[in-house]
């Protein structure tokens, strides 16, 4: 049996031929790689498989009955699929975490500066 995270056949070779690296899916030969290449291939399917995982425990926690009600089950989705696959923050919120380094080395010196008026900008611009 395979496993359940193996990706199809079709997939690996749409991984092995792009644009930049022509080579025949049905060549039963042996072939070359760069190493970039292989990094790639190994990323995108390390991906792949992370998905995998991310929507079968999905779809575990919508058919568990002992969640609670369906928007509980919901929840428990959103939940999960944001612990698994946070978003980057935002460039408005690493530059309000750098502005509280900042701060805080100012206030660590004993510089008298304040960087309210910044943080207040900062945060009144639009995510």
């Amino acid at each position: 049996m395979e496993h359940p995270i193996t990706p199809p056949p079709e997939l690996v070779k749409q991984w092995l031929c792009s644009d930049d690296y022509p080579w025949g899916p049905l060549e039963q030969t042996s072939i070359t790689i760069t190493a970039n290449r292989l990094q790639n291939i190994a990323t995108a399917a390390a991906q792949w498989g992370a998905d995998q995982e991310l929507e079968a425990c999905c779809s575990i926690a919508l058919t568990a009955l002992c969640c609670g009600t369906k928007h509980q089950r919901r929840q428990l989705v959103y939940r999960i699929r944001a612990a698994r696959r946070p978003k980057p923050p935002s460039l408005k919120e690493q530059a309000l975490n750098q502005l509280a380094s900042i701060q805080i080395d100012l206030n660590k010196f004993c510089m008298g500066i304040s960087t309210d008026t910044i943080r207040r900008a900062l945060e009144a611009l639009p995510e």
